[in-house]
């Protein structure tokens, strides 16, 4: 304890070390408290640990630290990246822009880098979190990145493709190919629908437990955006019928991602309550 550290409001700061299985918990109490009102709760993640005493604590803390979510920073986290800002809208139109190439070239590796490149992940992971949550304004602020997001890429994407065609880049004879390695684009069918809920189980997994290595993964085994990217070419060339199959397919990888995600999401908060250490009241 730092006595008459605080400045603004005046008071002491306390410092502590906790396990991670028992962070939401304490969260919950100080919360309860008005601290987050009265001053302040600042979290940091320590990487590595040598102490007996914090071994002790987390054996004695219930559940294990993997396993463990913290709710609040999940929040936080989602909000974030949740918000319908510029550089969401940069990212997500280069990410279509890329996969329209991928389209017409019916390039694999296009498809797969622009899969990585998308950020659409953050609001279906927002909105999954909201419905568990029952937080509505968080909810619509993903629900608007997500529809906004898609349809501004869409639009410009459209606009790029007519530009590619206008140069002699693109060509409706290659949208109209065969396309093996990219047909499954505008091909929906229950294999993408099961694809999409394990991707969306992987990444609230990896929100969840800090591993946000595997969202990569998560990011190239949908195609929402390459749906989209199928959709804006096939708009350009007037191809309506492949446009919506394109469309039903992303709609298809956004149903499978959010039911999976709400319904990981739930099961977490069911397993902390069991523990006494669910989300604190929001």
């Amino acid at each position: 304890m730092l006595s008459g550290a605080a400045r603004e409001p005046r008071g002491d700061v306390v410092l502590c070390d906790v396990a991670r299985e028992a962070a939401d918990g304490l969260l919950a109490r100080l919360r309860a408290m008005g601290l987050d009102r009265t001053g302040s709760i600042a979290i940091e993640h320590i990487d590595l640990s040598l102490s007996l005493r914090a071994q002790r604590a987390a054996d004695e803390a219930p559940g294990e630290g993997v396993d463990a979510v913290l709710w609040e920073s999940l929040s936080d986290a989602t909000h974030e990246e949740s918000t319908l800002s510029v550089t969401y809208l940069a990212f997500l139109t280069l990410a279509t822009m890329i996969a329209a190439c991928g389209v017409v070239l019916d390039n694999a590796i296009l498809i797969v880098g622009a899969m990585a490149v998308g950020p659409e992940f953050g609001p279906l992971a927002g909105f999954c979190t909201a419905l568990v949550r029952r937080a509505p304004r968080l909810a619509w602020r993903s629900l608007t990145a997500l529809l906004v997001g898609f349809a501004v890429a869409t639009a410009v994407t459209v606009g790029f493709s007519l530009f590619m065609d206008a140069v002699g880049l693109f060509h409706v004879e290659a949208l109209d190919a065969a396309r093996p390695n990219t047909n499954s684009i505008y091909r929906p069918d229950w294999f993408s629908f099961v694809v999409a809920v394990l991707a969306g189980i992987a990444g609230v997994l990896s929100l969840t437990s800090a591993k946000s290595g595997a969202l990569v993964g998560v990011a190239i085994s949908v195609t929402t955006v390459p749906a989209a990217a199928n959709a804006a070419v096939a708009l350009a060339y007037r191809e309506y019928a492949q446009a919506w199959h394109s469309l039903e397919q992303l709609l298809l990888n956004l149903a499978g991602i959010v039911l999976a995600g709400t319904l990981t999401l739930a099961s977490q908060k069911l397993l902390c309550s069991r523990h006494g250490a669910g989300p604190a009241p929001h």
